[in-house]
């Protein structure tokens, strides 16, 4: 039985209530490839496997395996609250309910600020693979460099914004038709990859066969804490994205459990492709810091990129065409989260009404989808126009904002149920033991990644006034969201008085 609090309801005062959205729309599978397509396992692993393979070397699936459980955890916690309260808001709805309007409004802020970040993100990727292929399908070198020129590469950037909203606007249909179609291309060719690096080293042509080793699944052996710190806070980025399954919550078939079941599904889908890919990357190119090594610092940006033709051969244009196809995925993927939190933000009168408009033909988030698609723009045109080195100090400082808005909703969960925790095992389990414990890892995450972006060493080396840029983006961004909240009390004093919800 549901312990949520009572709350007002009349025509001024709506309590948890449908938004009007295509209930129904998608199932269990449908959810799960929505939420695989939002991780981007072949953009994600491109980007991640050099940096954290430096961090920590051969116990790369180590750190992967400590970085899923935290993301276990919370998804369980996630489930608990969806059972209880299926909102689209997720974590802004969950966390007011538990902790208050001031508290709940910062989680879905920090929901929306981390996902309007890596929108532009994913866009600008996008781009560089898109001439990237075109230089390979052209076997003409400098159309790739067409990328570094700075007003193509933003009118680019936008088309690729503008594609995506599109897509997204037309409701969660139409996303999952084109989601089937990328994200089964992508796990094919991971896989091809996977399969190919195993034949080499079976075959005595890899580049630095190295047998896999029990002492790589090891995470004490890491050298350091602070390589182990570094490595689970990469780690964790790696897995973020599974909550787009929660916030389709109202437009899923069997909303109370179906929501639930995808994130979990999707979290262990995840942490399978990851190992099995890591397994055979260290493999064949073994973690040496010179030619194809993962250890490699020239390799990091982008590890495929290095790797696919060595090991997939003439096949290896595929790989480009999967980070491309991963990229463009999750950049369209990833506007279902900002926009149907801001949806319910809108709805339940935390900011403007506007935003809580739907789409009368598609019972998509309108206005919501659109703005999010003009932030996401306007944040990379300014970081991109001002420096190359903000837009990626930005993207570091995801991290943060990842662990805040995790770990409020985690502990909400701790919160809300904490009536019926002891109730049996099954209680005590998934509605204190597990959200507690991961909540409490990612908050500490929070207080230790902080710490060390304070380094103006931390990231790409600038800074500001002797502070790491990093921090000043990561804290910059949280703290503009008490801004706008101060405003919004101002303007909107009915929800912060809990009026409305």
């Amino acid at each position: 039985m549901s312990t949520a609090p009572k709350t007002v309801q009349s025509k001024e005062t709506p309590a948890l209530s449908e938004k009007g959205l295509k209930a129904g729309s998608v199932g269990l599978i449908g959810a799960v490839v929505i939420g695989v397509s939002c991780i981007a396992p072949a953009y994600t692993l491109t980007a991640a496997l050099g940096p954290t393979v430096s961090e920590v070397g051969v116990h790369l699936p180590a750190i992967f395996l400590v970085g899923f459980i935290p993301m276990l955890l919370v998804a369980l916690g996630y489930r608990e609250l969806n059972n209880a309260m299926p909102d689209a808001g997720t974590s802004f709805t969950w966390a007011t309910r538990a902790f208050g309007p001031w508290i709940g409004w910062m989680g879905g802020w920090g929901l929306i600020a981390a996902t309007i970040i890596v929108l532009s993100n994913l866009a600008a990727v996008a781009v560089d693979f898109f001439y990237l292929m075109l230089a390979q399908i052209f076997s003409n070198p400098e159309l790739a460099d067409l990328s570094k020129i700075l007003p193509l590469n933003i009118a680019t950037t936008l088309v690729f914004i503008a594609l995506a909203c599109w897509i997204s606007y037309r409701g969660m249909e139409t996303t999952k038709g084109v989601q089937y179609v990328l994200v089964a291309f992508q796990l094919l060719v991971l896989g091809w990859f996977a399969v190919s690096a195993f034949a080499h080293v079976a075959n005595g042509t890899a580049f630095d066969a190295t047998a896999i080793s029990p002492d790589w699944f090891n995470p004490f052996a890491v050298d350091s804490f602070s390589s182990f710190a570094a490595g689970v806070s990469l780690s964790i980025f790696i897995y973020w994205g599974w909550d787009v399954t929660l916030t389709m919550n109202e437009e899923t078939k069997n909303p109370e459990k179906t929501p639930g079941r995808a994130a979990t599904i999707t979290v262990l889908v995840i942490v399978i492709i990851y190992m099995t890919v890591a397994l055979a990357t260290l493999s064949f190119a073994g973690v040496g810091e010179t030619g194809l090594g993962a250890g490699n610092p020239e390799n990091q940006s982008s590890i495929f990129a290095v790797l696919a033709g060595p090991v997939m051969g003439p096949f290896a244009i595929l790989m480009s065409l999967a980070i491309l196809s991963s990229s463009a995925a999750s950049l369209q993927s990833t506007f279902v989260s900002p926009a149907r939190t801001m949806l319910a933000m809108g709805h339940y009168r935390a900011i403007s009404p506007k935003f809580g408009k739907i789409s009368p033909t598609y019972k998509s988030p309108s206005f919501a989808t659109i703005a999010a698609a003009i932030a996401a723009a306007a944040f990379y045109v300014i970081t991109r126009t001002v420096s190359e080195n903000a837009l990626w100090d930005t993207i570091t400082a995801l991290g943060m904002m990842i662990c805040f808005y995790y770990g409020i909703t985690a502990l909400a969960c701790v919160w809300f149920f904490r009536a019926e925790a002891f109730r049996g095992a099954r209680s005590f389990f998934f509605k204190f033991l597990a959200p507690l414990v991961g909540g409490v890892i990612l908050l500490v995450m929070f207080v230790k990644t902080a710490m060390d972006s304070l380094d103006p060493e931390y990231g790409s080396g600038s800074s500001v006034g002797g502070v790491g840029l990093v921090f000043v983006l990561g804290m910059g961004v949280i703290l503009l969201g008490v801004v706008i909240m101060l405003v919004m009390y101002r303007v909107r004093p009915e929800f912060f008085k809990g009026k409305v919800l």
